[in-house]
């Protein structure tokens, strides 16, 4: 299975009905997973497994997947291209919509995330988190 493949199947997409954000989420997921490090991958999939559940309301919603855009934007306050600069944007904001909607994310979300970093990250020398 393709690292592509192992993102969508662990976040439950469904393949050629998914919106075009999920698309364009999980390809920023597969192909920057590295340089952007597990910590930003983190609250990226703490928000994204967040984001489906159900008792989730609008508010908290839009929070996460404004945050959500943003990390998936190639152009934003600092371009994701430069060498250990390039994610700062990105983590405050991601940090931001977190603090927003912190009450859902749950030991339900966190584990979910963690079955997925460790899979994602196996051949990595970071440690768990």
């Amino acid at each position: 299975m393709t690292r592509i493949q192992l993102w969508r199947a662990a976040a439950g997409r469904r393949g050629d009905d998914a919106r075009f954000s999920e698309t364009s989420l999980f390809d920023k997921l597969a192909g920057h997973a590295a340089a952007a490090g597990r910590e930003v991958i983190e609250k990226v999939l703490w928000l994204w497994f967040a984001s489906r559940r159900a008792d989730l309301p609008v508010w908290a919603r839009t929070t996460v997947y404004g945050a959500l855009a943003y990390f998936v934007l190639p152009t934003d306050a600092i371009p994701d291209l430069l060498p250990g600069l390039g994610y700062t944007d990105d983590i405050g904001v991601l940090s931001w919509a977190l603090v927003t909607i912190a009450s859902y994310v749950d030991a339900d979300v966190k584990r979910r995330t963690g079955e997925l970093l460790s899979k994602l990250f196996a051949g990595s020398a970071t440690p768990s988190t």
